[in-house]
């Protein structure tokens, strides 16, 4: 059956305007006047809140298989279907096994079966090691349909996902040229950070200050890790895209590389632009992830970075773990020390109204800023992971994903509002401006009146070659 859905504020690809969507089944056929409704469609009008394309979040770690003890596909996709999210892509590290073989992704494959409530794809990964690491599986991971690869530079804290060096990214990257995937790094590199480990080591630095867990990852770790990537993009005429980018002192390599046209790409993170290093507390281990969250001239800095281009887009970065793990018992020994609790923030299904809140303080709230809203965290994501010919737009002929956004609403977050397995985030009690009230995935609800709506639908959106999107179920 045609429906239409039509709003005086809906975010097509040409500006927030009054608009009519037309789906049938799980495509977008039409964006329309407001008026032009055709005879017979089902007309739901939502008045003046936000239509928004179905958000896509490229850097999410759900764990499964493996680690669902941690966060699984069923509680990771409901919490993104919350927050008007309809596609995720999962990192290959912290599931067991480590998606860096195709038979591994196949075992994501068989674990996500029945249980994703939205869509979702996976980064294939690279590691390093004395035996060259997985360069010899990547052909295989690509015939096998991955968006793209993800790498550490530095230790990722879990043992089967060995870090990589300049000679191991010297084997892998031949594979990736000329096939138009990118290879996402982790941009941290171990000097810098041994060097101020020792330092604060020798001067028996409090393990429960953030100020020593910030000081033990410093700028030049991502600094030194960007200068070596950017020289390689060069090199191998490869996409790089840097995640988590944590530091501002960054953004004047990179705006020279753009310059230069080296194809590199750029993503911070909701909690990047949310908090300070100054405002955390010790002990609260909460807040740890790496890189560090650092003070508010440089989360300033990212703001404009995002506002100019610069960065590319928001992700999230839900990197989830259980409890215990963030040493936050008061009761149990290593009580709030940050060199010992994971490192990971969870965050899933929020990162649209604390973005949302975000501009709201520095005056972004004009309709033009509301479609910036929508690249940041829809478009640029859906291109980065090749998906852009269904995914984070309201265009004809793409899945009928889109999220209904009040951006009016103010609220306090509270447990019942984490949809994820373990709740613990430092956006507890943070209060929020903007509410997703409903968000649709290939033409049907999966979150509205504040519940997840099954059955779960979400399907794996994998790639036949490097610039087609296909689905599997």
């Amino acid at each position: 059956m045609l429906q239409a859905l039509r709003s005086t504020r809906v975010c097509a690809p040409d500006g927030l305007r009054a608009a009519t969507l037309l789906w049938e089944g799980e495509k977008i056929l039409d964006l329309r006047g407001w008026e032009d409704v055709p005879t017979g469609a089902g007309l739901r009008d939502l008045g003046d809140v936000v239509l928004l394309p179905g958000l896509v979040d490229t850097h999410v770690h759900i764990n499964e298989p493996g680690r669902a003890e941690w966060e699984g596909f069923e509680t990771a996709t409901q919490a993104a279907a919350s927050g008007g999210v309809t596609t995720l892509v999962d990192m290959p590290l912290n599931c067991v096994p480590e998606t860096i073989t195709a038979e591994a992704l196949e075992a994501k494959r068989e674990a996500a079966r029945g249980k994703a409530y939205v869509d979702w794809a996976a980064w294939g990964g690279v590691v390093g090691g004395s035996a060259g690491g997985n360069a010899d599986a990547l052909p295989g991971l690509i015939a096998a349909g991955v968006p793209g690869f993800k790498c550490f530079l530095i230790d990722s804290g879990v043992p089967g996902f060995a870090w990589v060096n300049e000679s191991d990214l010297r084997l892998a990257l031949p594979h990736l040229r000329g096939t138009g995937l990118p290879l996402l790094a982790h941009a941290e590199v171990a000097g810098p950070v041994d060097a101020a480990t020792a330092t604060l080591n020798a001067a028996h630095a409090d393990p429960c200050a953030y100020s020593t867990w910030l000081a033990s990852r410093p700028d030049a770790a991502e600094l030194d890790a960007i200068t070596l990537l950017l020289r390689l993009a060069e090199e191998f005429s490869t996409r790089i895209h840097i995640v988590h980018l944590s530091t501002a002192q960054a953004l004047p390599l990179l705006a020279e590389a753009r310059t230069r046209g080296l194809p590199i790409t750029v993503e911070t993170c909701a909690h990047y632009l949310r908090f300070a290093s100054e405002d955390i507390p010790d002990e609260a281990t909460e807040y740890k992830c790496a890189p560090p969250i650092r003070d508010a001239k440089n989360r300033e800095k990212l703001w404009r970075a995002l506002e100019s281009g610069l960065i590319d887009m928001i992700t999230t970065d839900h990197s989830p773990c259980p409890p215990e793990m963030k040493h936050n018992d008061p009761g149990r020994p290593e009580f709030g020390r940050f060199d010992k609790a994971w490192g990971g923030i969870a965050s899933l299904g929020l990162a649209l109204p604390v973005v949302w809140t975000g501009m709201h303080q520095r005056g972004l709230t004009a309709d033009f800023d509301i479609g910036r809203m929508a690249e940041w965290m829809a478009a640029a994501p859906a291109r980065l992971a090749g998906l852009t010919s269904r995914k984070g737009a309201l265009l004809p002929g793409a899945d009928a994903d889109f999220a209904v956004f009040d951006p009016e609403p103010e609220w306090t977050v509270t447990p019942a509002d984490l949809r994820f397995r373990h709740k613990l985030s430092p956006y507890l009690g943070a209060h929020l401006r903007g509410r997703v009230l409903e968000t649709w995935l290939r033409g049907r609800p999966v979150f509205a009146d504040g519940v997840v709506v099954g059955p779960a639908r979400g399907a794996e959106q994998s790639r036949s070659s490097p610039n087609v999107a296909q689905v599997r179920p």
